[in-house]
Parts: C-alpha cells; structure tokens; sequence
C-alpha cells in the first residue's frame, strides 16, 4: 500500500511493451463500484474473494504486468499463483513514505482509522514476511525516481 505498485508497473509495462494490470483498478471497473463501496456492502472477505478470482484469471496470462493489491498477498493461495506463473517484484517502503503517499487517500478502507501511522506498521508486519517469501527481487522504492526504479527491474529481470 502506497509503495508505488501502480505508477511503477504502468512505467515498466511501457518500457517492456507489456500489457499492465493494476487488481484494484480492474475490480473497480468490473463490478462499476469504488473499493470503499465493495468493502461497505462485502466486507473485506467479500472484496478478498473477488480479488483472489482475478488473480487467478490475471495470472494465467503471460507478458503482463500485475500490480496487485496491497493484502492479497495474505491468500496462500495467490501467493502460490503468483511465484508458480510469474516473475515476482516486491516493492518496500517505509512507514514515513506510506503515510506521506496515502496522506489525502480516501480510497483506503484499510486506513479509515484514527492512528494511520500504527495500521501501516501492523500491515507491514502481517504482510512483510509473505512478500518477502514470494519476491523474486525486492527493491527499495522511498524517495526514488519512479524511472530509477524501473530500471532497477529491468536490470535485474534480464539476469533471471
């Protein structure tokens, strides 16, 4: 959440003439509901459900960049998809650069909260372990130009 998943994978889509795929933007226009509306009427076991669907849909695709949501790492079962079909990048922030990116977001149910700042960390220590399991390579986003970053992956893909 917040690490940059969908302004880097649109710019590494473009720069590997690959069709890009954000899980979140997609679910948005499948359904023609906001995030927020989905979790309101679904819960968040609902909005999980319907995002471990496309994954399954999304991931039997090959050339494509996917950006998935912040929390569906925590399904083994898309952990399992995404490292068995495709060439996984985990991007990793700070707490400081994911409360500076998500400041003035609304769209984040996860962060309607009153204490933003300890809901990030809580986040990131549920899903830090299982995204560094699946990460073929994981890189440091903070601060970084978006192109910079890019790059990184690209340079590290060819050696794969």
């Amino acid at each position: 959440m917040g690490a940059g998943k969908t302004t880097i994978g649109r710019q590494l889509a473009k720069k590997l003439k690959l069709e890009f795929f954000d899980s979140d933007e997609e679910i948005e226009c499948r359904t023609q509901a906001s995030i927020p509306l989905i979790f309101e009427i679904e819960g968040e076991q609902g909005f999980r459900q319907r995002e471990s669907d496309l994954i399954e849909e999304l991931t039997k695709h090959s050339d494509i960049v996917l950006a998935t949501g912040g929390g569906a790492i925590l399904s083994e079962k898309n952990r399992k998809r995404i490292s068995e079909r495709g060439w996984v990048v985990y991007l990793k922030t700070s707490v400081r650069q994911i409360l500076r990116r998500t400041a003035r977001d609304v769209k984040r149910p996860l962060l309607n909260t009153n204490n933003k700042k300890q809901k990030i960390e809580d986040l990131l220590h549920e899903r830090g372990p299982y995204y560094e399991e699946v990460a073929d390579l994981i890189v440091e986003t903070g601060g970084r130009p978006v192109q910079q970053i890019v790059n990184e992956i690209c340079r590290n893909r060819k050696q794969k």
